[in-house]
């Protein structure tokens, strides 16, 4: 076949054909309907071709593949929906089902084709990808270091409808296989063959070799799940041993998702049935749980903000198309505190030199010593060696002398949040950095606009606001300042792209836009909690409302002192009404009179006991002014209100101009603080439910809660012309 535009199909002397996926013009092979077509005629070709013996897969690239193509499966909805409109609901979903389980039915056909396929695996091998070498015969993987398989669909609210369940959950365990199957992570190669994943581990530059021995050596074309008397690892469903798995499985399901994904609930009842049907009949099954997940708002929404909206972000969507590369290669950070430190480790694990400044060098050498414990901890994980940590700190030099960032392309400073403070430390960078380097802050709320003034070079300047703990946090807010120029900007996009993290693009505003949102859900926590609600119920419901955390825990992380500081500020520069009251008054008990400053000091609304769980504080119930009955709380109400009240905070920001872009309101929202990933985030959540059907909401907990409910002016637009933030972005960028 040498008509193939997306494999290289050759053939032995042994007859052994070798099929390498190597698609034209893309860094990473997808699998699209074009690949699909190509690899069905490879199949058949094997199949009936008496001269070849069987057949190795793997990849002309440096990675085998990321799965499929998810803007394939989006515009399997638009063709649902537009058959529905010409034909009716039962031949679109007929249509739907069918073309939604071609992949499957083409790895079937693969499996049971008669020949031995084997499957040479290097690189990244993921969703889609993986689950054609789950159909493989063979599986053999490379020892390289960026060697990854899995099945990580459910993180974009989809799961695994090519195979994956009902392999997995016949090679595994099945409270292994579950528990795979619901964390989506990305397993190293020797994990993947003590899972039993995969049969070998060899050097990259041996792998084919490697499966081609397999077939040559008379390597079996039947897997063993069509074998005869087949016993799936953890025995029939519906015996004792079963029993010990599925109740709780399905309680673990309930406890971690609070049914807010209707994917791992597709999971589980798709391995649950699949187990108890012989494999053809399984993936029909599978196939028919993917197919209703494909149509569901949640895989809608996750796929576009968390696969397409973050891909376009990180690919530079934002960054000014005018102004050429900058080639990055030194870094000054100013400020060897927490922050600052843990800014110097990512700068230096993406290979750029860094200059670690503080007021003295054993403050600098501390802040360096993070980086040292982080690299540490990976050594004696096992995901990086000694010689990486040497590398890494070699490339960190300290200071407490200004006169060191010279020749630094770019200084960030991360200084306390004192607007005293940042000026000094703006004039004493400016004085000794070169005309063509960039200025960032790292503040968390002070706006840049008004940083910039201690500037002299105020296009210069700009915002890069990091989120703790900084090596863990994939999201950075990078701000712009009246002044900002764009060649600021392109550098500090530039920046956030080497050390690996996500950008969005916002414009100045006091708390930007990741922490008027927090901000929010933090303040309607402890409306909550002054209301009488009782404090075990406000945290729930924030984890029922798909938070990762209640909002009086996350109060507990960011520093309840801090909360007290801001809250002054504010008051200070902007009046009393700028600030709630009550949640001041509950800040200034809590800090100044009970000295509770939060986890750091192992007190805040919990106690932190040593080796224990944290806790909630018992003394909380003596702080509220009031007690509701339990009983009398509306606990759909209170998720209600957690939400919306952050949707509504995004909302703003787009009236306001601080967010130009709906991708990066989700993105943020998402990455930054955790808002409800199922939703797609937080302007998704009200497009998906509707600006009117929205606004109905809000108003109703306006009218019972106050004004902080209150729709902004566009919101209000939108409901009464029926758009969307995305469509309304669709046509400024037409």
């Amino acid at each position: 076949m040498t008509d193939l535009k997306n494999f290289r199909f050759e053939t032995d002397a042994d007859g052994i054909a070798l099929a390498t996926w190597d698609m034209p013009g893309r860094s990473m092979n997808v699998i699209t309907e074009a690949v699909m077509d190509e690899l069905e005629r490879i199949v058949e070709t094997v199949a009936g071709d008496a001269a070849i013996k069987g057949c190795v897969v793997t990849s002309g690239k440096d990675n085998f593949s990321g799965g499929a193509d998810l803007t394939m499966l989006q515009g399997l909805g638009r063709e649902y929906e537009k058959l529905k409109a010409e034909a009716g609901e039962e031949p679109a979903m007929r249509h739907f089902f069918e073309a939604s389980r071609r992949l499957s039915l083409l790895f079937r056909r693969l499996e049971t084709c008669g020949k031995p396929f084997a499957a040479a695996v290097s690189g990244i091998c993921l969703g889609g990808a993986f689950e054609l070498a789950l159909s493989c015969h063979h599986r053999v993987v490379s020892d390289d270091e960026k060697t990854r398989v899995g099945l990580p669909e459910i993180k974009v609210g989809l799961f695994p409808g090519g195979g994956g369940t009902q392999r997995v959950a016949r090679l595994m365990q099945t409270g292994d296989a579950l528990q795979m199957l619901f964390k989506g992570e990305q397993i190293r190669p020797l994990m993947a063959r003590n899972m039993g994943l995969v049969h070998a581990v060899a050097p990259k530059a041996e792998i084919v070799e490697t499966a081609k021995a397999w077939i040559r050596a008379g390597g079996s074309g039947v897997a063993p799940w069509d074998v005869p008397k087949f016993k799936a690892p953890s025995g029939k469903v519906y015996s004792p041993a079963g029993m010990m798995i599925w109740p709780p499985a399905n309680a673990i399901y309930r406890r971690e998702t609070h049914d807010n994904y209707p994917a791992a609930k597709a999971i589980l009842a798709s391995v649950y049935e699949g187990l108890q049907l012989p494999m053809d009949l399984a993936l029909k099954v599978e196939s028919r749980y993917f197919a209703m997940i494909l149509r569901t708002k949640e895989a809608a929404a996750m796929i576009r903000t968390l696969f397409i909206s973050m891909g376009e972000l990180n690919k530079g969507a934002r960054r000014p198309k005018d102004v050429a590369a900058t080639n990055l290669r030194k870094v000054g950070i100013v400020g060897a505190g927490f922050m600052g430190a843990g800014v110097a480790y990512v700068t230096a694990n993406a290979g750029l030199d860094v200059v670690l400044l503080d007021q003295s060098l054993e403050a600098a050498e501390k802040g360096k010593a993070y980086a040292h414990t982080l690299v540490t901890g990976q050594i004696n994980k096992g995901r990086a060696r000694t010689a990486d940590r040497d590398a890494l700190l070699a490339r960190i030099r300290t200071s407490a002398d200004y006169a060191d960032l010279k020749g630094c392309d770019l200084v960030i400073e991360a200084v306390f949040e004192d607007p005293k403070v940042k000026a000094e430390v703006v004039a004493k960078v400016e004085a000794v950095i070169g005309p063509d380097t960039v200025f960032a802050s790292n503040t968390s709320t002070l706006p840049i606009t008004g940083l910039a003034k201690a500037s002299a070079r105020p296009e210069q300047f700009v915002g890069i606001h990091f989120f703790s703990p900084v090596e863990k946090m994939m999201l950075v807010e990078i701000i712009k300042g009246q002044a900002t120029g764009e060649r600021a900007l392109a550098t500090a996009l530039d920046y956030v792209r080497t050390i690996r993290k996500t950008p969005i693009v916002v414009n100045d505003a006091r708390g930007f836009f990741a922490n008027r949102c927090v901000g929010a859900y933090i303040l309607e926590g402890h409306k909550m909690l002054i209301e009488g609600v009782p404090p075990a119920m406000i945290e729930n419901a924030g984890k029922m409302a798909g938070m990762p955390v209640g909002p009086l825990s996350l109060n507990d992380e960011v520093a309840l002192d801090l909360g007290l500081k801001i809250a002054k500020a504010t008051e200070a520069q902007l009046g009393p009404e700028a600030v709630d009251p009550a949640q001041k008054k509950l800040l200034v008990d809590l800090v100044e009179g009970q000295g509770r400053l939060g986890r750091k000091n192992r007190k805040g609304f919990y106690d932190y006991p040593e080796g224990a769980p944290k806790r909630l504080w018992p003394g909380l119930r003596d702080m509220q002014p009031a007690h509701l009955d339990p009983e009398t709380v509306d606990i759909a109400e209170l998720k209600h209100r957690l939400l919306v009240v952050q949707a509504l905070e995004a909302a703003r920001t787009v009236g306001e101009g601080v967010i130009t872009d709906p991708r990066e309101a989700d993105v943020g929202s998402i990455l930054g603080f955790g808002f409800a990933p199922f939703t797609g985030g937080a302007l998704s959540y009200i497009d998906f439910m509707g600006a009117r059907a929205f606004l109905d909401l809000a108003r109703g907990l306006e009218a019972r809660h106050g004004a902080r409910f209150a729709a902004p002016d566009n919101l209000v637009a939108m409901a009464e012309s029926g758009e969307t933030f995305y469509g309304q972005a669709a046509k400024k960028a037409a």
